[in-house]
């Protein structure tokens, strides 16, 4: 499923950065240019970061505004 329709990244593609080592929103950005266009993703962005984390066991790597 597409989370950034401005440049068609999908959820796989940010779940295999996290996995990849990208741990932060800003990662994130640097990696796949989520939430540079329009922006309307940055939610669906940081709830993918921190389901992911979270499962990784790693939820303390979290943005203090994100957990």
């Amino acid at each position: 499923m597409y989370v950034c329709v401005c440049n068609a990244v999908t959820d796989r593609a940010i779940l295999k950065a996290i996995d990849a080592g990208a741990h932060s929103l800003d990662s994130l950005v640097d990696e796949l240019a989520v939430t540079t266009a329009c922006g309307s993703c940055e939610q669906a962005v940081r709830d993918h970061l921190a389901s992911r984390l979270a499962a990784l066991g790693h939820a303390d790597w979290l943005e203090p505004a994100m957990a």
